[in-house]
Protein backbone atom coordinates (compact mmCIF):
# COMPACT_ATOMS: atom_id res chain seq x y z
CA UNK A 1 0.00 0.00 0.00
CA UNK A 2 2.86 2.39 0.83
CA UNK A 3 4.43 1.83 -2.60
CA UNK A 4 1.10 2.54 -4.33
CA UNK A 5 0.61 5.76 -2.36
CA UNK A 6 4.17 6.96 -3.07
CA UNK A 7 3.87 6.07 -6.77
CA UNK A 8 0.55 7.90 -6.92
CA UNK A 9 2.13 10.99 -5.38
CA UNK A 10 4.98 10.80 -7.91
CA UNK A 11 2.49 10.62 -10.77
CA UNK A 12 0.50 13.53 -9.36
CA UNK A 13 3.60 15.67 -8.90
CA UNK A 14 4.88 14.82 -12.40
CA UNK A 15 1.49 15.50 -13.95
CA UNK A 16 1.11 18.91 -12.33
CA UNK A 17 4.76 19.83 -12.85
CA UNK A 18 4.72 19.00 -16.55
CA UNK A 19 1.59 21.11 -17.10
CA UNK A 20 3.55 24.07 -15.69
CA UNK A 21 6.46 23.13 -17.95
CA UNK A 22 4.22 23.00 -21.02
CA UNK A 23 2.75 26.42 -20.14
CA UNK A 24 6.29 27.82 -19.89
CA UNK A 25 7.30 26.22 -23.21
CA UNK A 26 4.25 27.78 -24.89
CA UNK A 27 5.55 31.26 -24.06
CA UNK A 28 8.39 30.77 -26.51
CA UNK A 29 10.72 32.44 -24.01
CA UNK A 30 12.11 29.18 -22.60
CA UNK A 31 13.21 26.17 -24.61
CA UNK A 32 12.96 22.52 -23.62
CA UNK A 33 16.63 22.11 -22.76
CA UNK A 34 16.56 25.24 -20.59
CA UNK A 35 13.44 23.96 -18.83
CA UNK A 36 15.14 20.63 -18.20
CA UNK A 37 18.31 22.31 -16.89
CA UNK A 38 16.31 24.51 -14.52
CA UNK A 39 14.27 21.51 -13.34
CA UNK A 40 17.41 19.56 -12.56
CA UNK A 41 19.20 22.50 -10.94
CA UNK A 42 16.27 23.29 -8.66
CA UNK A 43 15.63 19.63 -7.84
CA UNK A 44 19.22 18.64 -7.07
CA UNK A 45 19.69 20.53 -3.77
CA UNK A 46 16.31 19.28 -2.54
CA UNK A 47 17.22 15.71 -3.49
CA UNK A 48 20.60 15.89 -1.72
CA UNK A 49 19.01 17.47 1.36
CA UNK A 50 16.45 14.66 1.45
CA UNK A 51 19.22 12.08 1.06
CA UNK A 52 21.15 13.64 3.94
CA UNK A 53 18.14 13.63 6.27
CA UNK A 54 17.20 10.06 5.41
CA UNK A 55 20.79 8.77 5.60
CA UNK A 56 21.34 10.56 8.91
CA UNK A 57 18.36 8.69 10.34
CA UNK A 58 19.82 5.37 9.19
CA UNK A 59 17.14 4.75 6.58
CA UNK A 60 19.50 5.08 3.62
CA UNK A 61 23.05 3.71 3.24
CA UNK A 62 25.44 6.61 3.77
CA UNK A 63 28.47 4.70 2.46
CA UNK A 64 27.06 4.21 -1.04
CA UNK A 65 30.31 5.43 -2.60
CA UNK A 66 31.84 2.13 -1.42
CA UNK A 67 29.23 0.02 -3.20
CA UNK A 68 31.79 -1.17 -5.76
CA UNK A 69 32.51 -0.33 -9.36
CA UNK A 70 29.81 -2.53 -10.98
CA UNK A 71 27.08 -1.10 -8.73
CA UNK A 72 28.23 2.50 -9.15
CA UNK A 73 28.55 2.04 -12.93
CA UNK A 74 24.96 0.75 -13.14
CA UNK A 75 23.83 3.64 -10.96
CA UNK A 76 25.66 6.25 -13.03
CA UNK A 77 24.95 4.84 -16.47
CA UNK A 78 21.48 3.40 -15.93
CA UNK A 79 19.94 5.83 -13.51
CA UNK A 80 22.05 8.90 -14.29
CA UNK A 81 22.69 8.84 -18.02
CA UNK A 82 19.94 6.65 -19.48
CA UNK A 83 16.97 7.47 -17.22
CA UNK A 84 18.07 10.82 -15.85
CA UNK A 85 19.66 12.57 -18.81
CA UNK A 86 18.40 10.56 -21.79
CA UNK A 87 14.85 10.15 -20.56
CA UNK A 88 14.53 13.80 -19.62
CA UNK A 89 16.10 15.08 -22.83
CA UNK A 90 13.76 13.06 -25.05
CA UNK A 91 10.74 13.80 -22.85
CA UNK A 92 11.31 17.55 -22.80
CA UNK A 93 11.95 17.67 -26.55
CA UNK A 94 8.72 15.70 -27.06
CA UNK A 95 6.83 17.98 -24.66
CA UNK A 96 8.03 20.98 -26.64
CA UNK A 97 7.02 19.38 -29.94
CA UNK A 98 3.63 17.95 -29.03
CA UNK A 99 0.57 18.08 -26.83
CA UNK A 100 1.07 17.11 -23.20
CA UNK A 101 -2.14 15.08 -23.46
CA UNK A 102 -0.37 12.82 -25.95
CA UNK A 103 3.29 13.00 -24.93
CA UNK A 104 2.81 12.21 -21.25
CA UNK A 105 0.58 9.14 -21.72
CA UNK A 106 2.87 7.71 -24.40
CA UNK A 107 6.04 8.19 -22.34
CA UNK A 108 4.40 6.97 -19.17
CA UNK A 109 3.04 3.87 -20.90
CA UNK A 110 6.27 2.83 -22.54
CA UNK A 111 8.15 3.22 -19.22
CA UNK A 112 6.03 0.78 -17.18
CA UNK A 113 5.65 -1.62 -20.10
CA UNK A 114 9.43 -1.71 -20.45
CA UNK A 115 9.80 -2.14 -16.68
CA UNK A 116 7.38 -5.09 -16.60
CA UNK A 117 9.18 -6.85 -19.45
CA UNK A 118 12.72 -6.13 -18.22
CA UNK A 119 11.76 -6.94 -14.62
CA UNK A 120 10.55 -10.32 -15.81
CA UNK A 121 13.53 -11.01 -18.11
CA UNK A 122 16.39 -9.70 -15.98
CA UNK A 123 15.19 -9.42 -12.38
CA UNK A 124 13.25 -12.65 -12.10
CA UNK A 125 9.94 -10.92 -11.38
CA UNK A 126 6.86 -12.97 -12.07
CA UNK A 127 4.98 -12.68 -15.35
CA UNK A 128 1.32 -13.53 -15.21
CA UNK A 129 -1.66 -13.41 -17.49
CA UNK A 130 -2.97 -10.57 -15.33
CA UNK A 131 0.19 -8.50 -15.95
CA UNK A 132 0.09 -9.18 -19.68
CA UNK A 133 -3.59 -8.23 -19.92
CA UNK A 134 -2.97 -5.14 -17.77
CA UNK A 135 -0.12 -3.94 -19.97
CA UNK A 136 -2.16 -4.56 -23.13
CA UNK A 137 -5.13 -2.66 -21.67
CA UNK A 138 -2.91 0.29 -20.74
CA UNK A 139 -1.39 0.33 -24.23
CA UNK A 140 -4.85 0.11 -25.80
CA UNK A 141 -6.04 2.97 -23.60
CA UNK A 142 -3.16 5.18 -24.66
CA UNK A 143 -3.74 4.33 -28.32
CA UNK A 144 -7.37 5.43 -27.92
CA UNK A 145 -6.34 8.53 -25.94
CA UNK A 146 -3.60 9.68 -28.30
CA UNK A 147 -4.86 8.40 -31.65
CA UNK A 148 -6.15 10.56 -34.46
CA UNK A 149 -9.84 11.40 -34.59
Amino acid sequence: MKAVLLASMAGLFWGVGEVFTKIVLHTGKVGPVTAMAVRSSVALPVIWMTWYLVARNGKEPSDWMNAGTPTLAKLGIGSGLIAGAGGMIFFYLALHAGDISKVKPIAFTIAPTTAVILGWLFLGESMSTQKIVGVLLVIAGVVVLTGSK
